[in-house]
């Protein structure tokens, strides 16, 4: 069941709600929590279609809110709101109200979205794109328990995991680090079946992968030892290597679906590790509505020191600065030597 309403208000959209419960048969309200997903015109499908999936293991209302880029003056004075609100077969096993917001209203988000929010439930708020740098000072973000950004997403995703350190709160947390999950599950319980002791761990994906460095953060952080970061083609998170005092420990998944565990003195496994799709990863974060410890330790161990613990482990870096140090001690101390020679020369040539 949809229901357009054009220029409208928060009071009427949730008379629309209750009338759309009534008429198809469903009075009460059996949602667990409200889900804002913040977007622009063309995420929004995605985002949608991915928070419907999820909805079906976490029952709750969704609040699309898409900001409208006014194009005059005369737009962009005038305050607009519009929505659809969909119930019963056309939102999956919950609520749905897309919030398109005109002119001024843009910019007050929040006053149209807190009147809609269910009473005595949670609230998550999830950015697929163009996060706030701070999402728990933003207005929308201020209402929520958790907030639930993407930095695959962002321009510089790499940049942009910093800033999230910079910015932490407890109730933030990210996908790229949902999308690690069931690696650092399979690496940890690799580590459980030996006795042995990490010295160093190396780990392999694709270029501009947030992903890639959270998990090496993660590494690094936990079992105190240097890790490495190598570049591949992808798709996504390729391989995982620790060098024990057993022998070495792989998970390689070169193909994005099947990964193969090697373990030192133990044949080789095959292990189901299929990259997830966005409902996969949002039904995850929505399991948990407290702060995530652990994500907060590996974001805040900062990619500086991650750069500077790996220097341990490269060699070859190691022994080319050597060689440049080297050459450039020869040439200082070659210089000195030439002017002497020079003005010994100088010297004769004035004698003559």
């Amino acid at each position: 069941m949809k229901t357009d309403l054009t220029d409208t208000t928060s009071s009427k959209i949730n008379k629309a709600l209750v009338l759309g419960r009534r008429a198809i048969g469903t009075p009460a309200v059996g949602m667990v929590l409200t889900l804002v997903i913040v977007t622009d015109e063309e995420n929004a499908y995605d985002a949608l279609k991915a928070a419907n999936e999820a909805s079906r293991e976490h029952p709750s209302r969704t609040l699309v809110v898409i900001k409208r880029v006014s194009r005059s003056p005369r737009d962009r004075a005038k305050a607009r709101l519009d929505a659809e609100v969909r119930l019963g077969a056309d939102a999956s096993t919950g609520e749905t109200v897309v919030l398109r917001l005109y002119g001024e209203v843009v910019d007050h988000a929040q006053s149209v979205v807190l009147p809609l929010l269910l009473p005595d439930a949670p609230v998550v708020v999830w950015w697929p794109v163009n996060a706030p740098s701070d999402p728990a000072n933003d207005p929308l973000g201020a209402l929520a328990q958790r907030r639930v950004t993407d930095t695959y997403s962002a321009e510089q995703p790499i940049q942009e995991l910093t800033a999230r350190a910079d910015a932490y709160t407890p109730g933030d947390t990210d996908l790229s680090w949902t999308r690690i999950t069931p690696w650092r599950s399979m690496l940890a319980a690799a580590l459980d079946q030996v006795v042995c002791e990490v010295t160093s761990a190396e780990v392999e994906g694709e270029e501009f992968n947030p992903s890639v460095e959270l998990l090496a953060m993660w590494l690094a952080d936990r079992l105190k030892v240097p890790v490495r970061r190598s570049k591949s083609a992808g798709p996504g998170l390729t391989s995982v290597r620790m060098e024990t005092s057993s022998g070495p420990i792989v998970l390689d998944r070169p193909d994005g679906s099947l990964a193969t565990l090697s373990i030192e003195g133990q044949p080789d496994r095959g292990v189901a590790l299929k990259r997830r799709d966005t409902a996969e990863l949002i039904a995850e974060e929505l399991r948990r509505l407290d702060p995530d410890d652990t994500y907060a330790t590996a974001l805040r161990f900062g990619l500086e020191r991650l750069d500077e613990e790996a220097a341990t482990t490269a060699p070859e870096t190691v022994v080319e600065t050597v060689v440049e140090a080297e050459a450039e001690t020869v040439v200082e101390t070659a210089a000195p030597a030439a002017k002497p020679a020079a003005k010994k020369a100088s010297a004769k040539k004035a004698a003559k």
